[in-house]
C-alpha cells in the first residue's frame, strides 16, 4: 500500500526463493524496458538527425555572412582609402587657391603701380612718348617697351585669374565628393553592422544546436547502456517456483484481485530494488517469483510483500505519486504465469 513500509516474511521456503530472486526482474518488464529505452534513444536520434541537417544549412548561411561580411569590410576599406585621397587632393587644391589668390592680388598690384608709374613719368600717351624722343627709333622702342609691358601685365592678370577659378571649382567639386564619401561610408558602416549582428545570431543558433546534440549524444549513450544492461539481466533470470507456502496458484489461470498503485524508493522485501514490474503481493495467495499480466499496467512479478497486501490484493509500483494516483485502486483480472 502506499506510504506502508514492506517487510521480509520470516518463512524460510519463502526466504529460500528469495534468494533465487534477489536482484532480478521479470524478463518480460526486462524487455519492456529494454525496448522503451531503445525506442527513447531511436526519437534521440532521430532529433539529432534533424538537427544536423538544420546545423547544415545554419553552416552555410554563416559561411554566406561571412563572405558579405568581408566583402563589407573590404568596401570599407576601399572607401576610406578614397576619402583619405580626396581629403589629401582637396588641401593640396586648397593651398594652390590660396597662393592662386595671393598671386592675383600681387599681379594686381604690380599693375596698379606699373599704371601709376607710368602717369607719374608721363610715358601712359603714346603721342607724348613719340613727341618726347630724340629720334624715331627712340620712339619705336619706347612704345614697344611700353606694348610688351602692358601686354605682360594683363596675361598674368588674366591666368591668374583663370587658376583662381579653377582651384575654386577643384576644391568645391571635392568638397562634395568628399560629403558623398562620408555617407557612403555611414551606410557601409550600418551594413557592417549589420551583418555582425547577424552573423553572431547565426552562430549562437549553430551552437545551441550543437549542444543540443551533444547533449542527445550522451542521453542516447546512457539510454543504451541501460538497455543493453537491461537485456544482459533478463538473460540471466531463472524463474522461481515457490516450494511451498503459495495459495495453488497454476501457470495460466487468471484472479481477481483489487490493485493500488504506490511510489516508494528503496527495497523491496525480496531485496531487489523497486521499480516498474514490482508487485506487493500475500505470499499466502501468490506465492513470491509468481510472473502475472496486468490489464492497463503490463508485466509483473510478485516481489514484494506489505502488512495491508492481505487476500486477493495486489500493489502496483509506479515511478511518480502522480501516476500512482492517477491509478488508484482498481478491481482488474490478472493472469498468472
Amino acid at each position: 500500500m502506499p506510504g506502508e513500509k514492506r517487510k521480509l516474511l520470516p518463512a524460510w521456503p519463502v526466504v529460500a526463493a528469495l534468494l533465487v530472486l534477489g536482484g532480478l526482474l521479470p524478463a518480460r518488464v526486462a524487455a519492456d524496458s529494454s525496448a522503451s529505452l531503445r525506442s527513447r534513444a531511436a526519437e534521440l536520434q532521430r532529433q539529432n538527425s534533424s538537427l544536423a541537417t538544420r546545423s547544415h544549412g545554419a553552416l552555410l548561411e554563416l559561411y554566406g555572412l561571412d563572405s558579405q561580411l568581408a566583402q563589407a569590410q573590404a568596401h570599407i576599406v576601399a572607401l576610406r582609402i578614397e576619402a583619405a585621397q580626396v581629403r589629401a587632393e582637396r588641401e593640396a587644391t586648397q593651398q594652390r587657391l590660396t597662393a592662386a589668390r595671393r598671386s592675383l592680388a600681387a599681379a594686381q598690384r604690380a599693375l596698379g603701380l606699373r599704371v601709376q608709374q607710368l602717369y607719374e613719368q608721363g610715358d601712359a600717351d603714346p603721342l607724348a612718348v613719340v613727341l618726347g624722343s630724340a629720334s624715331v627709333n627712340q620712339a619705336f622702342n619706347r612704345l614697344d617697351t611700353l606694348g610688351r609691358v602692358s601686354d605682360m601685365d594683363r596675361l598674368v592678370l588674366k591666368q591668374t585669374q583663370h587658376a583662381r577659378r579653377l582651384y575654386d571649382r577643384e576644391s568645391r567639386a571635392l568638397a562634395g565628393r568628399e560629403r558623398s564619401l562620408a555617407g557612403l561610408l555611414s551606410d557601409a558602416a550600418r551594413t557592417e553592422s549589420s551583418l555582425e549582428q547577424a552573423r553572431a545570431q547565426r552562430a549562437s543558433y549553430l551552437a545551441s544546436l550543437a549542444a543540443r546534440q551533444r547533449l542527445n549524444a550522451s542521453s542516447i549513450s546512457s539510454l543504451e547502456s541501460q538497455a543493453q544492461a537491461i537485456e544482459a539481466q533478463a538473460k540471466r533470470i531463472v524463474p522461481v517456483v515457490p516450494s511451498g507456502g503459495g495459495g495453488g496458484v497454476t501457470p495460466g489461470s487468471t484472479m481477481t484481485v483489487s490493485a493500488t498503485g504506490y511510489s516508494l524508493r528503496g527495497r523491496t522485501a525480496t531485496g531487489i530494488p523497486v521499480g516498474w514490474g514490482v508487485v506487493a503481493v500475500d505470499p499466502n495467495v501468490i506465492p513470491l517469483g509468481t510472473r502475472m499480466t496486468i490489464p492497463g499496467y503490463g508485466e509483473g512479478i510478485a516481489a514484494d510483500t506489505g502488512s495491508a497486501v492481505v487476500g486477493a490484493t495486489i500493489d502496483l509500483w509506479f515511478p511518480t505519486v502522480a501516476q500512482a494516483r492517477a491509478w488508484g485502486r482498481q478491481t482488474v483480472t490478472i493472469a498468472l504465469h
